[in-house]
């Protein structure tokens, strides 16, 4: 405890740090805020069954917990930041697919601010889309809920609010991700995310107190195994392959440089949560231009998490989203490069071509196990809900919900640790240095 308190005192004692937390915490506040302040022309008292249909529905679910439970409090900010993140994955395929999309992209600091802008455009225009079809969902669905004075104007009025609201959020996470403490967008999200675990929690103790003592015992064994796969995932994320570098000895005048052996550490999950956020994207699309349809055909598939072509579907983008954004985010020619002219070498291994092919091989072997973790991982909702968990806390139990946590807290204590190690003051961990990987979400592009 005592080294708990002085951790926080150090943590308080650096004014650039507190700085960035006093921010982040302030922008999170006006965030939560906004979330409960219902749209014009709607009467709050006539939402309950919208929170409950929601509740009930695995993607709609999903959708209202990344926004922070403003989809069903039907808020001025209920799309949150998810059509930032579809907007992102867009362009981001797009700079894969065509040639003059990637030279933009290699162009250093101009080419993201370009693509970082048209990523903005992007989101305007799905923003639109995806505020008409909320609109169109609560006239067929809950049209009770809207005050027949404000009925002419209210499809005109919400979608411009709707769209602002976006617009708001995604501003709010790229000032966190200026000014505060760790990725903006990552945090909005996990945020939101937290918001839901209590009642969800709550809903579970109940339902298990329900069934007598057994319950109880069961909720021991529920809390047990989530411990568990925290546990798991912190593995996951901090696991690392470490590759032993050389370095020849220089000698100038009469110091001697390099010699050192050192290593390479290549994570298990370079991708971190992106492949999550990613796939779960993807499954959103259904609901892109109408949320009814997460009621039926297809998605009303993808809204129930034991459904097996839910897991396998799942999983399978999950594992390619995995080797995909690898992909994207490792050059093992570059590492190649970066070792020759450090006069470092892999020993047994040439420099050059055979260093990258060698490096790439290893990534790609460490590659897959991680992602069938990752995807295994993520359709444990499915299996808690199948074994009796209820539907809104079994998302605690894996899947995008843990998973983002997990990795978002892991990203920030990292960055609050390096800021303490800097200035020459102990790190978080006692055995060690954290060993968190650097955030990489839509709105560092």
């Amino acid at each position: 405890m005592k080294k708990f308190l002085s951790t926080l005192k150090n943590i308080w004692s650096i004014e650039e740090l507190r700085s960035k937390i006093i921010v982040t915490l302030t922008l999170i506040l006006v965030y939560r805020f906004g979330t409960h302040i219902v749209l014009p022309g709607i009467n709050p008292s006539e939402l309950g069954k919208l929170k409950d249909s929601t509740n009930s529905n695995g993607m709609l679910g999903l959708l209202d917990a990344f926004a922070g439970g403003a989809f069903s409090r039907a808020s001025i900010l209920t799309l949150g930041v998810m059509p930032y993140i579809s907007a992102s994955i867009f362009m981001q395929l797009v700079t894969i697919l065509v040639p003059q999309m990637a030279k933009i992209q290699k162009e250093g600091e101009s080419g993201r601010k370009k693509i970082n802008q048209w990523t903005r455009y992007v989101t305007v225009i799905v923003t639109i889309f995806q505020a008409g079809a909320y609109v169109t969902f609560l006239k067929t669905s809950y049209g009770t809920a809207i005050l027949d004075a404000y009925a002419p104007y209210f499809l005109v009025s919400t979608v411009i609010v709707l769209t602002a609201g976006t617009l708001f959020v995604m501003w709010l996470g790229e000032k966190i991700q200026d000014k505060g403490l760790g990725n903006g967008t990552s945090i909005i999200i996990m945020v939101g995310i937290l918001g839901r675990l209590p009642e969800s929690f709550m809903q579970e103790i109940a339902a298990k107190s329900n069934k007598g003592g057994g319950g109880l015992l069961i909720l021991l064994v529920e809390m047990a195994f989530l411990i568990a796969v925290v546990m798991g995932l912190i593995i996951l994320v901090q696991g690392v392959r470490k590759i032993p570098v050389n370095y020849a000895k220089q000698i100038v005048g009469n110091r001697q440089f390099g010699g050192a052996r050192q290593f390479l550490p290549l994570k298990v999950n370079s991708a971190g949560v992106m492949p999550i956020i990613f796939a779960q994207a993807i499954m959103f699309l259904p609901t892109l231009f109408s949320f009814n349809v997460a009621t039926q055909g297809i998605g009303k598939v993808f809204s129930n998490h034991s459904n097996p072509w839910y897991m396998l579907v799942y999983s399978v983008m999950v594992i390619a989203f995995t080797f995909l954004y690898t992909a994207l985010i490792f050059n093992p020619k570059q590492m190649s490069e970066d070792l020759k002219r450090n006069n470092g070498f892999i020993p047994g291994v040439k420099p050059g071509q055979p260093t990258a092919d060698y490096i790439g091989a290893i990534m790609d072997r460490i590659t897959l196990p991680g992602a069938v973790f990752l995807a295994f991982v993520g359709i444990l909702p499915g299996f808690a809900q199948l074994l009796g968990v209820t539907q809104q806390f079994s998302t605690f139990f894996g899947g995008t919900s843990l998973l983002i946590m997990v990795g978002v807290i892991l990203d920030t204590l990292q960055q609050i640790e390096t800021h303490l190690l800097m200035r020459q003051y102990d790190g978080l961990m006692k055995g060690g240095r954290l060993q968190g990987r650097q955030a990489t979400t839509p709105a560092s592009y």
